[in-house]
């Protein structure tokens, strides 16, 4: 073989074993999930996030219960990260708020919630609001959390003696978009 046709063949082998480089990940599958909070078919995944931050939690007098208090959500505030690390957005509230480093934000209303093991806020699965502002979460029509880290009710104790109280917890989740195809 001449040296030319070994160049060719390096550089054609070295081609061939980046190929597989920037090739987009695989899309996000539902298939694991309870049935309750799978994503209605005629969507498809727009945009995959990992949350990461705090969920606040107030020490509260249990409704029509007399002298029954509980740890009640607040809100999170969390960075919204793309599968490489880089924040693309930012979760917070009340209201429950997704909002994009572009501006563009939406709220959402809970259709449901299914156990994700012990410690661990629950999956959910919530029917976007329309979104305020162009950009990124425009056309959004659900966002399922999923893969959560965390993020339950303190164990503290609650009651009437540290009653509005208010505890931070650590948590993290995959934040999944869809909109409708």
């Amino acid at each position: 073989m001449t040296i030319r046709t070994l160049t060719v063949l390096a550089a054609a082998a070295g081609l061939a074993a980046c190929s597989g480089m920037g090739a987009k990940p695989p899309m996000y599958s539902q298939a694991g999930l309870p049935d309750a909070v799978k994503v209605p078919a005629g969507h498809t995944v727009v945009m995959e996030t990992v949350g990461a931050g705090d969920i606040t939690y107030e020490c509260r007098a249990k409704a029509n219960m007399p002298g029954q208090h509980e740890w009640v959500f607040v809100g999170p505030d969390a960075r919204l990260m793309d599968r490489a690390g880089k924040q693309v957005g930012k979760y917070y509230g009340p209201p429950a708020t997704w909002e994009s480093m572009d501006g563009s934000k939406l709220t959402a209303t809970q259709v449901a919630v299914a156990p994700a093991g012990t410690g661990n806020i629950p999956y959910q699965l919530v029917k976007a609001n329309p979104a305020m502002g162009s950009g990124a979460m425009q056309g959004v029509s659900y966002i399922q959390r999923v893969s959560t880290q965390g993020g339950v009710a303190p164990a503290a104790a609650c009651g009437a003696s540290n009653m509005g109280q208010k505890q931070v917890v650590k948590y993290q989740a995959d934040y999944i978009f869809y909109r409708a195809v």
